[in-house]
This record gives C-alpha cells, sequence and structure tokens, in this order.
C-alpha cells in the first residue's frame, strides 16, 4: 500500500512537472550563429523558464522588419513570444509582465547592447537602460528602468 501511494505521487510530481514546462511560453529568437551574447540570453530565458527555440541566420533585420522593430531600436538579435516582438537584451521578467498584462503593442525592446543587460553580464560595469514598449503605430514608451 506504501509503496503504491509513493508510486502515485511520484507520477503525480511528474506529470504536474510536464504539465508546466508545457505551458511555459516558446520564444523564438534569431540571432547570428557567431554571437557569444545572444547565446546568452537564450540561457537567461531558459533559466526562466521559457521554451526557447535559438534560431541561428545570417539575416536577423528580415526578422526585425516582420515583427516590426522601429529603425533606430534594434539589438544583435530578435525574438518573438505569444505574437509579441522582444529585441535585444529584454530581462525575463518584463517579458513575463508582457504577457500577463498583453497590452496593444508590438513588443518590448532594449536598443544597442547594454553592459549589466542579460547576456551583457561582463565584469562590473552596469549601464542604466530603459525596456521600451513599442506601440502598434511603432512608437516607443519607458516600460521598466534599470
Amino acid at each position: 500500500m506504501k509503496t503504491a501511494f509513493l508510486q502515485l505521487l511520484l507520477v503525480g510530481s511528474f506529470s504536474v512537472s510536464a504539465l508546466a514546462a508545457s505551458e511555459a511560453p516558446t520564444v523564438d529568437v534569431y540571432k547570428s550563429p557567431s554571437c557569444g551574447c545572444c547565446g546568452k540570453w537564450v540561457d537567461h530565458m531558459r533559466a526562466n523558464g521559457f521554451n526557447v527555440r535559438s534560431h541561428d541566420t545570417h539575416d536577423v533585420a528580415q526578422h526585425k522588419y516582420r515583427l516590426g522593430v522601429p529603425y533606430g531600436y534594434g539589438s544583435c538579435h530578435t525574438a518573438e513570444v505569444n505574437g509579441y516582438l522582444v529585441e535585444g537584451h529584454v530581462p525575463a521578467r518584463d517579458v513575463r509582465r508582457l504577457l500577463k498584462e498583453q497590452p496593444k503593442a508590438r513588443g518590448l525592446a532594449v536598443p544597442a547592447m547594454p553592459m549589466g543587460s542579460p547576456g551583457m553580464e561582463q565584469g562590473n560595469r552596469k549601464d542604466h537602460y530603459d525596456v521600451l514598449l513599442v506601440n502598434q503605430d511603432g512608437t516607443t514608451q519607458t516600460y521598466t528602468r534599470y
């Protein structure tokens, strides 16, 4: 009896874990095959519970255009999650907030590659940077400040 209960408990915990993993949002990341910081951002997203599909491409600009990244707001990689764009080194917690709030917007962007942002944690330098909400019309507004 005790063994059967433990087996049932064990199977139940695996089922819950599998269910949680299957419900995690999937992030499609478009990046250069040689970009190290992009790979570190992918690791950051996975460590924060996202399913990530990484697509190496030599034409990241095509995905920036397709998803509506405003000119001048680009970074080294572009991602898509649940129909939203995620441009650059956006922290996972901001992506979670975006998915929870579901604003009528294109998505989020961190222009350039600020030191200290996820994937850019080399050394002690930490730049101040903004995560921008990209509105449907391409304008932006500050979403979070770091």
